[in-house]
């Protein structure tokens, strides 16, 4: 039995050349409108596809090839934008990003840190005014000791000084009522 040998007829050599010489530019082309490489190859597979169907675009100018070849690739491109849901393509580096970003706005680590704020809060109503005012002009307004000494007309050290026994004695109540909850459990 013999195998028949099959050569390729002019056409498919026409078309081959066709391909060779216009792939480049319409890969090209194609990128720019679909969203993945893999996407744009397909795109340029169905452009061939519908290449080799029409018989006589090999006995045009290699202007007048381009020209026919970009608008069907335009054509399949707009045909692959209708097909796909209209959600964004998001590389997965930038999820893996977001979800770190995203997990302190998680709706249980929102609730632990009004719970936490909560508790500073109350922790800051047991101070003296003194403290209070200075801690307020000190992390709500965004005051430098130098600014609040001037406001409440006492020197630079003795502002130092009084806010970090003011957070000490701030921190001393939280561990304070951090063991009690402990203890609680």
């Amino acid at each position: 039995m013999q195998i028949p040998i099959v050569t390729p007829s002019n056409d498919e050599k026409a078309l081959e050349t066709l391909y060779q010489r216009h792939m480049p530019v319409l890969l090209l082309f194609i990128s720019r409108y679909v969203s993945t490489r893999e996407d744009a190859e397909d795109v340029l597979l169905e452009v061939f596809i519908a290449a080799f169907e029409r018989r006589n675009l090999v006995d045009l100018s290699d202007g007048e090839q381009l020209a026919w070849l970009r608008r069907v690739a335009h054509n399949k491109c707009v045909d692959v934008y209708r097909r796909t849901p209209r959600q964004p393509v998001v590389p997965l580096e930038k999820v893996i990003e977001s979800v770190y970003e995203e997990e302190e706005r998680a709706p249980e680590q929102i609730v632990l840190r009004s719970e936490e704020y909560a508790l500073v809060y109350g922790h800051v109503e047991n101070l003296y005014e003194e403290q209070q005012t200075l801690l307020r002009l000190r992390f709500s307004h965004s005051l430098r000791s130098p600014e609040i000494a001037k406001r409440l007309n006492k020197s630079e050290g003795a502002v130092r000084k009084l806010l970090s026994r003011t957070l000490n004695a701030l921190r001393h109540l939280y561990e304070k009522s951090e063991e009690g909850d402990c203890e609680d459990e």
